[in-house]
């Protein structure tokens, strides 16, 4: 692949990140829809979004579901593994502890892609990372606590294994980089299913209402639908490295999403997370834009 090829794939991957982003004030819109009829509605829609887009380029279904069993294994475990122990997590453990905790998964991302072929490890990678993860911190444990919350060692659990699951699935897309990205619709799809099947046997069934419905399409359009393409679009052939610790900036674009949309305030804590946090991301990144800088001089 080319390096102008490796640059775009990159950028598409770490569009995701502003989607992601969007999720919380999202899920603020639906009400009270319990969760796993959140993703359960949301991936029904990602999975429709799976079937239109290689049909609308003239691309066979096939490259949605014709895939070796190891695929399907790799693609539920990391979208259905990765919300059902994420939701595990915040219904067992204070929402911010658990939060905090899960955000481990960009910089697991960053360490463990020194484990892939031809990628390298670098001071700069662990530097961003490392100040990534203090400006996360200080932006989620500085939020309010619920009075009276406590968390217990499965919600903890949970949350450490959601970070393990999304990162070691995304690194481990990278190793699958032949299978195409029109079977993250498959996956979702799957997900769908399995979330309906948790959600009738573990909750009641509320149905939004007004914007509770815009933020449902919304979701199933946004944070999950196109995100979960993007992402394995980057993952797959552009700078895990990068965007890994670009990642690092989805905490901080939701706080800011909270805000604009008035539920929350802007105080000095989130100014020096997001010192940090921006620090972090351009110190991780060194040399993705130093090649976008040489680029236009190593032109014949």
């Amino acid at each position: 692949m080319s390096a102008d090829a490796r640059t775009r794939a990159t950028l598409i991957g770490a569009s995701t990140v502003l989607t992601f982003s969007s999720l919380a004030v999202l899920a603020v819109l639906t009400g009270p829809v319990p969760p796993f009829q959140m993703v359960a509605m949301a991936f029904s829609i990602a999975f429709v979004i799976g079937l239109i887009l290689p049909l609308s380029q003239g691309r066979s279904l096939k490259r949605v579901f014709v895939h070796p069993p190891k695929i399907w294994a790799l693609g539920i475990y990391g979208l259905f593994g990765y919300h059902f122990v994420y939701f595990t997590a915040v219904q067992n453990a204070p929402p911010v502890d658990a939060n905090l905790i899960n955000y481990l998964w960009p910089l697991l991302i960053v360490l463990f892609s020194a484990l892939l072929p031809g990628e390298r490890l670098r001071w700069y990678h662990l530097g961003g990372a490392a100040l990534g993860l203090v400006g996360c911190a200080i932006l989620v444990l500085g939020a309010e606590r619920q009075p009276g919350a406590t968390g217990s060692a499965l919600g903890y659990g949970a949350a450490a294994a959601a970070a393990l699951i999304w990162s070691s699935y995304s690194v481990a897309s990278r190793r699958v980089g032949h299978v195409p990205t029109d079977a993250v619709g498959g996956f979702c799809g799957a997900t769908a299913v399995l979330a309906a099947l948790c959600h009738f046997a573990l909750e009641p069934t509320i149905w939004p209402s007004g914007l509770g419905w815009v933020g449902i399409v919304a979701m199933g359009l946004g944070p999950v639908g196109i995100a979960f393409f993007t992402w394995d679009h980057g993952c797959k052939h552009g700078d895990i490295r990068v965007l890994g610790a670009l990642a690092y900036l989805a905490p901080l674009l939701s706080t800011t999403w909270m805000i604009a949309f008035g539920y929350g305030n802007a105080t000095p804590r989130i100014g020096a997370a997001c010192l940090l946090i921006m620090a972090g991301a351009c110190l991780a990144t060194r040399d993705f834009w130093a090649h976008r800088k040489s680029a236009p001089s190593a032109a014949p």
